[in-house]
């Protein structure tokens, strides 16, 4: 009886998988054609992009300089030993460029912008107000799901590339002010260490964070059930899912580019 209801479980939750990855490819494949179909919505899709982008930049800049300073501080406990701290300025730089700074910004993003956006549409399905665009013969997908994806894919990166920045400013103002090393040498090594391949990989990789944040949020919106205590429980999907695919995309393309850039 209980290896029974142990299958049962396994087959709902694969089920529940496929449902929900076959959906989100439906949505995915609609929003991409949808968006060179006109009319192009220019004003909410600037609304959609100051809201997942620039009123982001204060908690991207707190945990971007929380990140850059906890790391320099890990990295120079070993350096120290081992006599290297000119080292830490490269090893902080490539980190922050390649890693630290694309997921934690996006995950940063999935956590605030996404489980609004999954909020926002929940309660408007709760609402019937997404069958009322459909009544008005609009697509509720080129109106609330377009301007959406077309702001997190275009705000994520620079808002990855603000957060790189500030991340090698606060391992250096650890290396100067803690370690006394001289700011001209750890901006030297820092420029050195990097190449032009370090951020274009950090940002490609944020171009398709941008597109799972988008995709994820909006499909549970849409697919919301059981009123207020539903939109709850379709934003904490929304956000585990996001978390969760986020990180296997960039496990996908850090092997990916591992091989491409040695």
């Amino acid at each position: 009886m209980l290896i029974k209801q142990i299958e049962d479980s396994l087959i709902a939750r694969v089920r529940m998988f496929f449902g929900f990855m076959g959906g989100l490819s439906n949505l995915a494949t609609q929003t991409v054609i949808l968006t060179f179909v006109p009319p192009f919505k220019k004003k909410r899709i600037f609304e959609q992009a100051q809201r997942a982008g620039l009123d982001s930049l204060p908690i991207v800049s707190l945990i971007a300089l929380f990140i850059g300073v906890i790391f320099a501080f890990q990295i120079s406990y070993l350096m120290r030993k081992l006599g290297s701290e000119m080292y830490i300025a490269s090893i902080v730089a490539l980190s922050i460029v390649r890693e630290l700074g694309p997921v934690i910004t996006s995950l940063v993003v999935a956590g605030r912008v996404g489980a609004a956006i999954t909020a926002e549409i929940g309660t408007m399905q709760v609402t019937e107000q997404v069958d009322a665009l459909t009544s008005l013969a609009t697509n509720p997908v080129q109106y609330l799901v377009v301007p959406r994806f077309l702001a997190l894919t275009l705000m994520l990166p620079l808002l990855t590339l603000y957060a790189d920045i500030i991340g090698i400013l606060g391992g250096w103002m650890i290396c100067v002010f803690k370690l006394g090393i001289p700011s001209s040498m750890y901006m030297n090594v820092t420029f050195e260490s990097l190449r032009y391949k370090d951020i274009v990989t950090g940002l490609i990789k944020t171009l398709f964070f941008g597109m799972i944040i988008a995709f994820v949020s909006c499909y549970q919106g849409f697919n919301v059930e059981g009123g207020a205590e539903g939109v709850g429980k379709a934003t904490t999907r929304s956000v585990v899912s996001s978390f969760i695919l986020i990180i296997a995309c960039d496990c996908f393309f850090t092997a990916l580019f591992y091989f491409i850039f040695p």
